[in-house]
């Protein structure tokens, strides 16, 4: 079983994002993710160019996560609307 670790922006966004339906389906999909992160019955795409970096997707927000496999963590560190995370990833590629 993976530990899930959120880090504060993705925190900071559920805390502002209250939306139900959001934040039930995002709970849902960490306990399907933590028996098994590589699960693909979530909308789960890897992010390419970047190893082990993946997105979920939920309604028209996207989770940015990073599976560390040798320590058996999954860490969620960016979450918002669509425009905003890509946005985040190109920074991050530069």
């Amino acid at each position: 079983m993976y530990t899930i670790i959120l880090e504060k922006q993705v925190q900071k966004f559920l805390k502002k994002e209250q939306w139900q339906p959001i934040i039930k389906q995002f709970k849902e999909a960490l306990k399907h993710l933590s028996l098994d992160p590589y699960e693909n019955n979530l909308d789960i795409k890897r992010i390419i160019n970047l190893p082990h970096v993946y997105r979920l997707r939920l309604w028209e927000y996207r989770f940015l996560y990073e599976i560390i496999d040798n320590k058996i963590i999954i860490d969620f560190f960016y979450a918002g609307p669509r425009w905003d995370v890509y946005n985040h990833l190109n920074n991050r590629r530069k």
